[in-house]
């Protein structure tokens, strides 16, 4: 069996079960969160037990909310109240089943329906110095002992077990579409004539780590040379919950020294590949949700769907390719009098969907208890 993920709180009554981590959120719905909590009554003191999930905005160190500064905003909120066994009754699945069998007689089930229209989890990278939770968007079911199930006190760390999960996106299956395509064409001081460049992408969507292929066409019919292309690809990352925020940081940047000579032309294709271990310096930069000492990838882009409220998704996350030719005049003022044309392209970067992720016939996923 695959493994099952569990977390005892500091004083022994509660713990919780989950049989994985990635929630898969298939656009049209999103991977239901099914778990259970083993719950000693003896140690409890006439308390109640409750599971939440929440999905929050972290924008700040964790250890400032010691001196009253919370750095942290709750997007979405769901309570359970586990015991004693109130309205809650989830169908029992295989998941269930599973979990139940390692809890004992002692456990209890539930289930979360994660609303479409929350964003997918996204981690800033940390700076160097960084110490604390990365900031971000993220998911985390939690146990507690409390009276109320929204206490105005702070819980003790004893009395709750929490688990970080994550919100994931996979590509869509292949829709066949062409890939993005742009031009222009530029003419010069002293120069009647043009230069033309269009850059064009194979396919609309590329999986992270893989070569992206950028083709490139150029007819230069002025008396100049380009003398170098430069491919670059930006991250925008848009921090919208809280603030117009936007940044843009370069995740590649590739030169090409290829020459073109003055009324010539150019086509080829210009391989680049941005990777997340080119830019582990960077603060900052948009991440796929991180689990703890797991490794990620650079954020995926995010999938709009049609009536979404932008600020609910906390941070938007996009890409794009530009081509630049550095041209020049030459002769002995040509790096002075050196001139750029340049084009954008969006770009799209996901992770493939697993092959263990494959629908069932009954519509599940598979994992640790669907074998």
């Amino acid at each position: 069996m695959s493994k099952v993920y569990k977390k005892t709180s500091g004083n022994g009554a509660l713990t919780l079960y989950l049989g994985k981590r990635d929630y898969v959120d298939h656009v049209q719905n999103v991977d239901s969160i099914e778990g259970v909590v083993k719950i000693d009554p003896a140690d409890l003191g006439g308390k109640k037990v409750f599971v939440q999930l929440a999905c929050a905005f972290r924008y700040g160190r964790e250890d400032l909310d010691v001196i009253g500064l919370s750095f942290r905003k709750d997007i979405w909120l769901k309570h359970l109240q586990l015991y004693p066994a109130a309205d809650h009754k989830p169908t029992l699945t295989p998941m269930h089943d599973c979990l139940l069998k390692k809890a004992g007689e002692q456990g209890h089930a539930f289930t979360f329906d994660i609303p479409v229209n929350l964003p997918c989890s996204v981690t800033l990278q940390p700076g160097p110095d960084d110490a604390g939770k990365a900031c971000g968007v993220d998911f985390e079911v939690k146990t507690y002992i409390a009276d109320v199930e929204d206490p105005e006190e702070k819980l003790d760390k004893k009395d709750t077990a929490r688990l970080i999960v994550r919100k994931i996106q996979f590509a869509p299956d292949a829709t066949g579409a062409p890939g993005p395509k742009a031009d222009i064409c530029k003419s010069f001081m002293m120069s009647d004539k043009p230069v033309h460049l269009e850059a064009s992408l194979d396919k609309e969507i590329y999986y992270h780590g893989d070569p992206i292929n950028v083709n490139v066409k150029v007819k230069n019919e002025t008396a100049k040379t380009v003398t170098k292309i430069k491919v670059t690809v930006d991250q925008t990352t848009d921090v919208v919950l809280y603030s117009a925020d936007k940044y843009t940081k370069t995740v590649l940047c590739q030169e090409f020294g290829e020459t073109i000579d003055a009324n010539s032309t150019f086509d080829k294709s210009l391989t680049i590949t941005p990777l997340l271990a080119d830019n582990k310096e960077k603060r900052g930069l948009a991440l796929d949700g991180r689990l703890k000492d797991e490794d990620t990838n650079l954020a995926s882009n995010t999938i709009m769907r049609d009536g979404m409220d932008k600020e609910v998704l906390g941070i938007l996350v996009s890409y794009k390719v530009m081509v630049n030719l550095m041209v020049s005049s030459g002769g002995l003022l040509g790096g002075l009098t050196a001139s750029d044309v340049q084009v954008e392209l969006p770009l799209i970067l996901m992770n493939p969907k697993p092959q263990d992720l494959q629908r069932s016939p009954g519509g599940r996923v598979k994992n640790a208890c669907y074998p």
